[in-house]
């Protein structure tokens, strides 16, 4: 693998050659993007470490830990927490990597459904690019949704701990909480580029040093009652209800498949970054590897400290995790850092809505949704797609009814992951397959590397895929179904159907909507 700082004179991408014509690396940008067939809407204000900040800020590890905590205590103990965030890491490497190289040589908001599009056999480009398209929007607006309701969760556990137990906030109130949530991060994603640029760097700030408060204050405060290095790393429980021990075990993947989503954001943004083909699949990696990093030594501090996973899995918290600090730190040091991660939540969902709301954007801008030419409207005082923010919001809070069911967590984080992963190993999958003499790599690239890294990618994918599609216990309930079968299979039937009896006949892939590249650039302060 490698990453390259030097421009390239020329750029290929399906065959199209992209001309330099100015050393400029914003007006290089515009100009690879008016090749790719777009005009440039946006304004690049998203500098290489905002743009890191930002890919990172996304994925919010120690809010993101502390709201899937359950999974791992549910699904193996100490085991589970250690062993069960590592494993998967590695896997998602692979998919980062591939995601990365694509980005590198198409660096578009439309991101992962234009790849799909470029790669897929010119027959079925259409088709690749409308399932990718809406797998990804799936997934982008069921994140939203999961990412608000456990914010909102944890909202309800620290007026549960103030209360002293007094005050249990009702399914209903939670909602509501949901949707003041999503009210504000309409308002903040509404901002223009320079503004949301800007207010990644506190959102890292407050995340990085979050999490290192909590896994200092966890190992130091829990003192005498830590468990033993060898049961940290190796008592293993079985609460899942299923009586295989290695499938129960491999359940606890929900906590780091879910955390470890939306680093394609670095792609859904390009289009507001300065030097994109290099920024964007550095973002990416970086921002990948440092919350793999971050989340397992978090998750290590988290299984020296927690004394008994009976006492938590029945503690009366909504979130176990809360329960955890509350034990160690006492309530006034609970409360102190479950502020703290609350806010680190709360700005990881304002990044994901951005996130979000681009990918409505970029698939608006091809004709693919249904109302296309309001979503795909530029607000003019704050160049960015407002309309598609608030569509996002909207669909968010209609994902949030789910939040009266026992299972809605669950349900939400497997939605969520699958829809984004299916779309994130489409392009990879094409990209290995169709795809092998179709990408001309961009200034990172895997080299030789690309096929058995795909293959590695594509072959998670499609086995996580299948195990988020199962219950939580072996015998379940109404209220306690996964139903993010239903999610997926909702959007799946729409989009099918969309497709036979209607969009195939007017879809037909990303849309130009620039005629000469240079044109891109006329009027533009450079």
């Amino acid at each position: 693998m490698s990453i390259s700082s030097e421009k390239q004179a020329e750029v290929s991408v399906n065959n199209t050659s992209i001309k330099d014509y100015s050393t400029s690396p914003r007006n290089a940008d515009d100009t690879l993007l008016a090749e790719l067939g777009y005009k440039a809407e946006f304004k690049r204000e998203f500098s290489m470490i905002e743009t890191i900040a930002f890919a990172f800020s996304i994925m919010g590890v120690v809010a993101s830990v502390s709201s899937t905590f359950s999974f791992p205590l549910v699904s193996g103990g100490h085991v589970g927490m250690v062993w069960g965030w590592l494993i998967p890491c590695f896997f998602v490497m692979a998919v980062a990597s591939s995601m990365a190289e694509l980005v590198s040589s198409m660096p578009t908001s439309a991101g992962l459904y234009y790849f799909s599009a470029k790669l897929a056999p010119p027959k079925y480009s259409a088709l690749a690019s409308w399932i990718t398209g809406w797998a990804n929007i799936t997934g982008q607006v069921t994140l939203v949704c999961s990412i608000d309701f456990t914010c909102a969760q944890m909202i309800t556990t620290a007026i549960a701990v103030s209360s002293d137990g007094a005050t249990i906030v009702s399914s209903g109130a939670t909602y509501g909480i949901l949707l003041a949530i999503l009210f504000a991060h309409g308002l903040v994603c509404s901002a223009a580029t320079n503004v949301l640029a800007r207010l990644n760097l506190f959102y890292v700030i407050v995340n990085v040093g979050t999490t290192i408060a909590a896994i200092i204050a966890l190992l130091v405060c829990s003192g005498d009652n830590k468990v033993s290095t060898q049961d940290a790393f190796t008592m293993f429980e079985n609460n899942t209800g299923w009586s295989n021990n290695g499938w129960a075990f491999l359940l606890a993947f929900t906590a780091p498949m879910w955390t470890l989503t939306g680093y394609d954001s670095a792609a859904h943004i390009a289009e507001e970054v300065a030097g994109a083909q290099r920024t964007a699949p550095i973002a990416i990696l970086v921002g990948v590897f440092g919350t793999q990093v971050l989340g397992w030594l978090l998750f290590i501090a988290c299984s020296f400290a927690t004394a008994s996973v009976a006492d938590l899995l029945s503690g009366a918290l909504p979130l176990p995790m809360g329960q955890l600090f509350l034990d160690v730190l006492g309530k006034r040091g609970m409360l102190a850092i479950w502020s703290l991660i609350i806010v680190v939540q709360f700005v990881t969902g304002a990044a994901q809505g951005v996130d979000a709301s681009r990918v409505v954007f970029a698939f608006a801008r091809d004709n693919a949704l249904p109302g296309s030419r309001w979503w795909k409207r530029i607000n003019r005082r704050t160049q960015t797609p407002v309309n598609a923010v608030w569509l996002v919001m909207t669909g968010a809070a209609v994902c949030g009814l789910l939040g009266f069911s026992a299972a809605a967590l669950s349900s939400l984080a497997g939605a969520s992951v699958i829809g984004l992963y299916v779309s994130y190993a489409t392009p990879i999958f094409l990209r290995i397959t169709s795809g092998r003499d179709k990408l001309v790599p961009g200034t990172f690239s895997l080299g030789r590397w690309y096929i058995p890294i795909g293959i590695i990618a594509v072959a998670w994918v499609s086995f996580i895929v299948v195990l988020l599609l199962f219950p939580p216990t072996q015998t379940t309930t109404p209220a306690g179904m996964n139903y993010a079968v239903v999610i997926i299979m909702g959007v799946f039937i729409f989009a099918s159907i969309s497709w036979i009896f209607s969009a195939h006949k007017w879809f037909h892939g990303p849309i130009k909507n620039i005629d000469d590249p240079r044109s891109s650039l006329e009027g533009k302060e450079l």
